[in-house]
């Protein structure tokens, strides 16, 4: 009879926290850390220790015990588990995950081979290095200089490389020497499976800004059309009756209505009539 094989307690332990997490949690999320740095995860252990759970994982086991913890859709993050990677098991919404993830990324200097993760501009102004050997470099940038007070000046504000370019060698280092800082790095979400959902990361990204300005024309629209149909909302009734108040003032005015709070305009628009009347007189 062959003997069960036995498996190491901490083996044991880590397939017991996986299966129990995916289980509790109603969001899986998929972490790729190729690129990440193990300093960058020991602050988003912290911020996210309420709300979350983050474990390193072997994929192996990692596939063994998701597998038996019977979550909907979970053949998606099994798929995924390729090289080294994290797991978030948590609550929270998948794109305020995803924007707190955002937030607590950080700039590091850039190393040949490194794609761009933004534009990155070489703002003008005083280098502070003096002429020499870095004048061939700044022209193989294609970076603008000027000569004043002993040092190099970039006379513009330069793009050096596009979102999504391979940085080469010598411009990462002409931008170490500049002290800039362009490579934005973190930790970023390749895929989240929520209450069965699968979320993509360009599923999660969000223009902030972009939906806060929508939601506010939005709102100002519908608070135009509510006033200029007299429709009566909490927001509108106001400038409803400051608008009907002030079309019954012109109508009274324009009808010589005395009514009290006209009759001084009444009278004032008879006036300025009867002057311009006299003009004409006189001029005739």
């Amino acid at each position: 009879m062959q003997q069960a094989k036995v498996y190491p307690e901490k083996k044991r332990r880590m397939y017991e926290l996986l299966r129990e997490a995916a289980r509790r949690y109603r969001a899986i999320a998929l972490v790729k850390m190729e690129k990440v740095r193990s300093t960058q995860l020991m602050p988003l252990r912290k911020i996210l220790a309420d709300e979350a759970k983050m474990v390193m994982v072997k994929n192996r086991l990692a596939v063994k015990a998701l597998s038996d913890s019977g979550v909907k859709g979970i053949e998606k993050i099994l798929a995924e588990l390729e090289n080294q990677n994290l797991l978030i098991f948590t609550n929270m919404n998948p794109f305020k995950l995803q924007m707190l993830l955002e937030k607590n990324k950080v700039y590091l200097p850039a190393k040949g081979g490194d794609v761009a993760t933004e534009d990155i501009v070489v703002p003008a102004g005083n280098t502070g290095l003096a002429p020499g050997p870095i004048l061939s470099e700044f022209r193989e940038a294609k970076i603008q200089t000027k000569i004043e007070e002993g040092t190099v000046w970039i006379a513009k504000d330069t793009v050096v490389a596009k979102q999504g370019e391979v940085i080469s060698m010598k411009l990462a280092s002409l931008l170490s020497k500049l002290g800039i800082k362009p490579i934005k790095a973190g930790v970023s979400l390749h895929l989240v499976l929520d209450d069965g959902l699968v979320y993509r990361s360009e599923d999660l990204k969000i223009d902030v800004e972009a939906y806060r300005r929508s939601i506010e024309e939005a709102y100002s629209s519908a608070l135009a059309l509510a006033v200029n149909s007299a429709y009566p909302t909490k927001e509108s009734i106001a400038m409803i009756i400051a608008k009907a108040y002030s079309s019954a003032l012109a109508l009274a005015v324009n009808s010589a209505y005395p009514a009290r709070e006209v009759v001084r305009d009444i009278l004032a628009l008879a006036e300025a009539r009867a002057q311009a009347i006299a003009r004409r007189i006189n001029i005739q």
